[in-house]
């Protein structure tokens, strides 16, 4: 629906795009020679895929013994809570296989293949390696010791999987009648595709401030990261 929305029908034009240049048509890097057709490759076929297995393997486990089930009845508040703190926990998760992603031989990889899009669009979310859909899902495993419902499973995937979209949308705010209605892509993670090596959480959380790895787009900013790339050489 984002892809349409924004990229065929173009019904917001280029207002709060991030970068003024369309999808790539065109180019040897991605499967298929273009990049909406190697995103939706790789986001139907492994990603799907890899979704679909660690929902079946968490639900499997709940209903053979082998993962603890939270009923509304054991625990109402816990039940609720539950539904606040998993954002908590996949963001934080997130951040750091996102920077152990970033070492060099997962990068070449796995990671790579994420960062052919420099210009993103909502399809270029989940458009991962094999290897880095099975890590990025991996935070559902906390329930193999945390008691969870299946609607706490369901939850979770659903926000990790569509979370990918909506940030990589390309767009800061989904506007209907020139108003902003839906938030959408974020400068944050933008700034991530541009330069690499920032930004490697999300705004739900301030892991990059509290770890050093924030990027705001200022000089400051800029600064900072070339210090730290010159340390490294």
């Amino acid at each position: 629906g984002l892809h349409w929305f924004f990229y065929r029908a173009k019904l917001q034009g280029d207002r709060l795009k991030f970068d003024p240049r369309d999808l790539m048509a065109k180019g040897r890097q991605f499967t298929f020679g273009g990049q909406v057709r190697d995103n939706m490759f790789w986001t139907l076929t492994s990603g799907v895929g890899t979704w679909t297995a660690y929902e079946v393997l968490i639900f499997w486990a709940m209903g053979n013994g082998w993962a603890p089930v939270l009923a509304w009845s054991d625990n109402p508040i816990w039940f609720v809570a539950l539904f606040v703190l998993t954002p908590v926990w996949i963001s934080l998760h997130f951040y750091w296989i996102h920077r152990a992603l970033h070492w060099g031989p997962l990068y070449r990889l796995a990671h790579a293949l994420h960062h052919r899009n420099v210009n993103v669009g909502p399809w270029s979310g989940l458009s991962m390696h094999p290897v880095e859909h099975v890590l990025f899902f991996s935070s559902i495993l906390i329930h193999l010791v945390v008691p969870a419902s299946p609607v706490h499973i369901l939850f979770h995937m659903q926000h990790q999987a569509l979370t990918a979209a909506t940030s990589h949308a390309g767009f800061e705010n989904l506007l209907v009648r020139d108003r902003r209605r839906l938030a959408l892509g974020t400068f944050h993670h933008q700034m991530h595709h541009r330069y690499f090596e920032v930004n490697y959480g999300n705004l739900e959380m301030p892991w990059d401030k509290w770890f050093g790895t924030f990027h705001d787009g200022t000089a400051n900013a800029h600064e900072r990261l070339k210090d730290r790339r010159q340390c490294r050489t």
